[in-house]
């Protein structure tokens, strides 16, 4: 069986964090989501993916090229015009008389409801999820466990499951894209909702576990879940004086110096210099060859590969993009924050700082709740940081 992975788009409402890769890429628990879903489909009857790329594909094909568990086989979508548009591009790999899978690159499903979904007898099949927040989503009517309604943009409360965008379909469902997309309509619900119409029955799977970043602060969400599915392994150095309390992994080649104090779950990649005496306290993520120095204090937070963390910093609930610098005593304030992303105003009610990569930020600079600053900006020291940043700025 053949697996059609959906994994064009870009994540505009991820900026900064988005701008050099596609959101399919972004780290959770130090591996990209894409590389979730894919393995999701290790030990199952598929055997073949087709994984539909465009927003920085080169990113993904070289994270992927030495991928030997399935096959891997690329096709571009130049314009991410809709879902019903991508599928499209992998037509020409899946035979009529086929059954195959589809996917979304950015959602992280439970493997086990893709092995139900597999093994299901039916000719169409849709994982779903029972959620609160079905306006993120849209959400879907059912009736005896059969799909009866997709409701992209409800306007009142009604049934609280959505399309988790893992699908079981016939290779004939091409002819059905196509009559859509030739009249510009390219949501794959759309081609959904008709196949319904003709009279045809899709069965539903409930899924316990999906997971989606839609905004920046998902991300340390997403973390902070996944990072207890981690198994707990401890390489590098750990000198004396050490304390560590709950599941903690730590990567080759790390240091942790003496007088530090970790608090699991926590994950510490390779290549990394902690301490001496730092604190780092639960569903925190540091990545590869990153430095975190003395006297800092590290929270429920994302610390991508490459990152600089100068002395007496204390960083909570925050996310800091590769590559970036803080110098000593840097801060970011926890609190509520109303934050405008794609003309949304979203309340969120504990959130630190947003930081894109290749930053270099000054000594003693303080950053309030829900500020977002872009990559490669500079800001000086002394700076009390209560505005969003755009990239590639400075701060005097």
């Amino acid at each position: 069986m053949k697996a059609v992975i959906l994994a064009a788009g870009e994540g505009n409402r991820l900026r900064p964090f988005t701008e050099t890769m596609p959101k399919v890429m972004l780290p959770v628990a130090k591996k990209p989501v894409l590389e979730y879903v894919i393995d999701s489909l290790k030990n199952t009857k598929i055997n073949e993916i087709i994984l539909v790329v465009g927003y920085k594909k080169e990113v993904i094909m070289e994270h992927f090229k030495d991928y030997e568990d399935i096959q891997i086989r690329y096709v571009t979508q130049d314009k991410q015009l809709g879902t019903a548009h991508a599928l499209k591009k992998a037509k020409k790999h899946i035979k009529k008389t086929e059954t195959f899978l589809v996917l979304s690159g950015a959602n992280i499903i439970d493997p086990k409801s893709v092995k139900k979904l597999i093994e299901n007898k039916s000719k169409y099949c849709v994982l779903i999820k029972e959620t609160p927040h079905i306006s993120r989503y849209g959400t879907v009517l059912l009736e005896k466990n059969l799909l009866k309604k997709i409701i992209e943009k409800p306007k009142q409360k009604t049934e609280n499951y959505i399309s988790a965008g893992l699908y079981k379909f016939p290779g004939t469902i091409f002819n059905e894209i196509e009559n859509f997309t030739s009249k510009g309509i390219y949501s794959l619900f759309s081609v959904i909702q008709s196949i319904i119409n003709q009279g045809e029955k899709i069965n539903t799977i409930k899924t316990d576990l999906f997971l989606d970043i839609i905004y920046p602060w998902d991300l340390i969400h997403v973390n902070e879940i996944m990072i207890k599915k981690i198994p707990n392994t401890k390489s590098g150095t750990i000198e004396k004086g050490v304390t560590i309390k709950g599941e903690v992994s730590i990567g080759v080649d790390t240091t942790i110096y003496s007088g530090c104090y970790i608090v699991g779950p926590v994950i510490i990649g390779e290549g990394c210099e902690i301490g001496p005496n730092t604190c780092i306290f639960p569903s925190t993520v540091i990545g590869d060859n990153s430095v975190i120095k003395p006297f800092s204090e590290i929270r429920n937070s994302v610390i991508m590969n490459d990152t600089h963390i100068g002395s007496n910093s204390h960083i909570s609930q925050s996310i800091i993009g590769r590559g970036t610098i803080l110098r000593n005593s840097c801060s970011t304030i926890t609190g509520e924050a109303t934050i405008e992303k794609s003309r949304e105003h979203i309340k969120i009610e504990n959130i630190g700082a947003m930081i894109g990569e290749n930053c270099t930020i000054e000594s003693n600079v303080i950053i309030e709740p829900g500020i977002t600053i872009g990559r490669k900006c500079n800001i000086a020291p002394l700076k009390k940081i209560s505005k969003n940043i755009p990239s590639e700025n400075k701060v005097m």
